[in-house]
């Protein structure tokens, strides 16, 4: 790992490009960075606005800060906030002070949002030091939290599914993007609190999914590690889909932090259920980022293969990289490290970009461990590839397909197309 001021520290490796990447590419991948708060516990919520401020005030990439006035910034939100106020309504406070900045990679996080078990879930692992400043709030040792498995957006007419996770409850239950969820029985819909003490116990979730077209569905609720559930529904995505007497790889990676995601797919694609697949669909819409760029090197120009032959003639081959037809899927929630691999496939011309314009969220974040358990992400670093900043600009598609999610009804147009395309690099259709 590469030290940093204080006890900040990586959170994953360096690696260096294919030979067809110019020099310039092979730039470091700092998006995940870590560190270590104070732990002392803190009933005030003034005191963890305070905080909040504070620590901003002291990481934040630009000194100028981003030209915001913050003292001022900081006095005008800080009367909004009272000594004996909800949790929720602190962070929604110190949130609109963070976005202020106009910048990714800054927000505060609660238990009360799946996000702080998901981003527990990225650093726990990546040092000593933020897992001993997470341990007074993890009574089970690990991020682990009651819930079905999806991705949502909240919106002004209410919360909408924008993912569901394979291989998790919400998939068994029938829900799909673009669902409004409304109740768990009968009670206002809360992705934390509808779901605390039910794991294993069947729940009525009802939800909306066209106009006035209401649903009630029994699902049954899960344990969900913010450390493995995403490995899960990764390994569960991947499958060969058939079309136009082709057959198209795909698999959906919802997080890419961590070395252990390129791991899943590098089998996938070379040794398991892929393999044999005339092209790849590689879906990196939405979740969290941190993908490095190395591992484009997945994707050469020419690879070599290797046979094994048993005593009985049984042969199995294998390649050293993947060189038939692939197509990225993004969309506006494709960030952070993802984009590095969008950047990459246009920049190595590995293959077509299918969907919407990334989220233009590209720079290195540090993670702090609040005196009342929160989760404080700060921008601490700006980043350039190939000599351009990415942040606020994003990476555009090849093939643009738009898609709002709400009451979808679980069509997907993104995939389809991306799908489609794959089929005419193949040959087929």
């Amino acid at each position: 790992m590469t030290p940093l001021v204080g006890r900040a520290r990586m959170a994953y490796r360096i690696g260096a490009l294919n030979r067809r990447a110019p020099p310039m590419y092979r730039l470091l991948a700092v998006l995940f960075v870590l560190t270590q708060a104070g732990t002392a516990y803190c009933a005030d919520r003034l005191a963890v606005f305070d905080e909040a401020a504070r620590i901003t005030a002291e990481q934040f990439f630009d000194p100028g800060m981003n030209g915001v006035d913050w003292d001022a910034a900081v006095t005008a939100h800080r009367t909004a906030v009272t000594p004996g106020m909800e949790r929720e309504a602190v962070a929604a406070e110190v949130n609109a002070l963070l976005a202020c900045l106009t910048t990714s990679h800054t927000r505060l996080y609660t238990q009360d949002d799946p996000a702080w078990y998901q981003l527990a879930g990225v650093f726990l692992h990546g040092s000593e030091e933020i897992a001993a400043a997470l341990a007074p709030f993890l009574p089970d040792g690990a991020p682990i939290y009651a819930g079905i498995g999806v991705m949502t957006e909240a919106r002004d007419d209410g919360l909408f599914v924008t993912g569901v996770l394979q291989g998790h409850p919400a998939e068994a239950a029938g829900v799909v993007v673009g669902d409004r969820l409304v109740a768990v029985n009968g009670a206002p819909y809360h992705p934390i609190q509808s779901f605390a003490g039910r794991v294993g116990t069947e729940v009525t979730l009802t939800l909306e999914r066209t106009p006035g077209e209401y649903r009630d569905l029994v699902v049954t609720p899960a344990r969900l590690d913010g450390v493995t559930m995403f490995e899960d529904a990764m390994r569960a995505s991947a499958r060969v889909i058939e079309h136009a007497g082709t057959r198209v790889g795909y698999v959906r990676i919802w997080s890419y932090a961590g070395r252990k995601y390129q791991d899943i797919l590098v089998g996938e694609v070379l040794y398991g259920r892929l393999k044999e697949a005339d092209a790849l669909v590689l879906d990196l819409r939405g979740g969290w980022g941190g993908a490095s760029p190395e591992y484009l090197t997945l994707f050469p120009d020419r690879a070599m293969d290797m046979t094994r032959i048993g005593r009985d003639g049984t042969a199995f081959t294998v390649a050293s990289g993947w060189t038939k037809p692939v197509v990225l899927l993004v969309d506006d929630g494709s960030r952070s490290g993802k984009e590095l691999i969008a950047h990459g496939f246009r920049a190595l011309g590995i293959g077509p970009i299918v969907g919407e314009t990334t989220a233009g969220a590209v720079l290195a974040g540090r993670l702090n461990v609040l005196s009342d358990g929160s989760l404080l992400y700060v921008a601490v670093m700006d980043v350039r590839v190939d000599g351009a900043r990415l942040e606020g600009v994003g990476v555009a598609p090849d093939i643009a397909v738009p898609f709002d999610p709400p009451f979808a009804a679980g069509a997907d147009p993104q995939r389809d197309r991306a799908v489609e395309e794959a089929v005419r690099l193949a040959g087929g259709g």
